[in-house]
């Protein structure tokens, strides 16, 4: 299967998720916790990573992080890779911890850093953790509203200055903002990703592209995102595609049309979601299931693998 694009330039803006393997609970214990956070802290220090916003849950953790130096890649080495030595040392296990590689979408900062925040600090109260953002220790959240000490690693003024000119004014409207979340549907903004990599309006996507330009022609046959920038398909023939390979009576018809159409076509979730009669979480839940389901069977890999070679024949993309 092919990876996930990475973008690196200076003063990128970024979500990143990452997952335990197989679904597991990464952070067991308060200790395990406070070690994860000491290597943002590291990371900061080291390679210059500014971390806007953090939560972590129990099998995964949120970030929103920007690299003046353009070295995502780098910091989460550092911060996965030493968090997976110390909880394997800890616990006399060895292999992997999370789940395949990090997930990282590029943001337009301006645009979403608010609303990105938001949907980060009401995880817990999402997953009934807590019933208040404010209950929980375990994401920025406390920083942001005065109950408790900023470590110095954590950038929190530039969100809170949109919020009002002083430190008081800021800090309590931006508290207005997050617990107005608590009363009402929140719409997802993760729904309006494209091509599962980019966040942000048409022109920030053209941008994007731009400094694409520079790299490597083989790497870039290994990125569907790119490819579903040059030249995607329509999802009425992501659906020929599928049932040209496995039927429309298999399965596996809907599945597979929902993770092509997600991870390779180019789509929002909101896009895809209205065509196949779905809400947006439910499309980004559904292929993330069918994504962990192919990687345990071959057969499955090869009839995605036959799906996207059909459309990229039907749309004359090179290969």
């Amino acid at each position: 299967m092919a990876r996930p694009l990475r973008i690196q330039y200076p003063d990128a803006f970024y979500h990143v998720t990452s997952r335990g393997n197989e679904g597991r609970s990464v952070f067991r214990t308060q200790g395990d916790r406070r070690r994860f956070l000491s290597y943002l802290g590291s990371a900061h220090e080291r390679y210059g990573a500014i971390i806007h916003a953090y939560c972590l849950m129990n099998n995964h953790y949120h970030l929103l992080i920007e690299t003046p130096q353009g070295n995502l890649s780098q910091i989460l080495h550092h911060v996965n890779g030493a968090y997976t030595t110390y909880f394997n040392t800890k616990r006399h296990r060895s292999g992997h911890l999370f789940q395949g590689r990090y997930k990282a979408i590029l943001v337009e900062k301006d645009a979403y850093c608010q609303e990105l925040s938001r949907y980060i600090h009401l995880n817990p109260v999402r997953a009934g953790l807590v019933d208040s953002p404010a209950k929980y220790s375990w994401s920025s959240y406390p920083f942001y509203v005065g109950l408790a000490r900023r470590p110095s690693w954590l950038a929190t003024e530039f969100i809170l200055s949109q919020f009002g000119r002083s430190s008081a004014e800021s800090r309590a409207n931006y508290r207005r903002f997050v617990e107005k979340g608590l009363d009402m549907e929140l719409r997802n903004p993760l729904e309006d990703v494209v091509a599962s990599t980019f966040l942000g309006s048409d022109a920030f996507v053209a941008s994007a592209r731009e400094k694409l330009d520079g790299m490597r022609v083989a790497d870039m046959r290994d990125l569907p995102a790119l490819r579903a920038l040059a030249s995607r398909p329509t999802l009425d023939q992501v659906e020929e595609a599928v049932a040209s390979v496995v039927g429309r009576e298999s399965p596996h018809f809907r599945d597979l049309c929902l993770h092509v159409s997600h991870e390779h076509g180019g789509f929002t979730l909101n896009q895809i979601g209205a065509h196949f009669g779905m809400k947006g979480p439910a499309v980004s839940q559904a292929s993330r299931r069918f994504g962990m389901r192919m990687s345990r069977d071959d057969e499955l890999k090869a009839k995605m693998e036959e799906v996207l070679d059909r459309i990229r024949r039907k749309l004359n993309v090179e290969t």
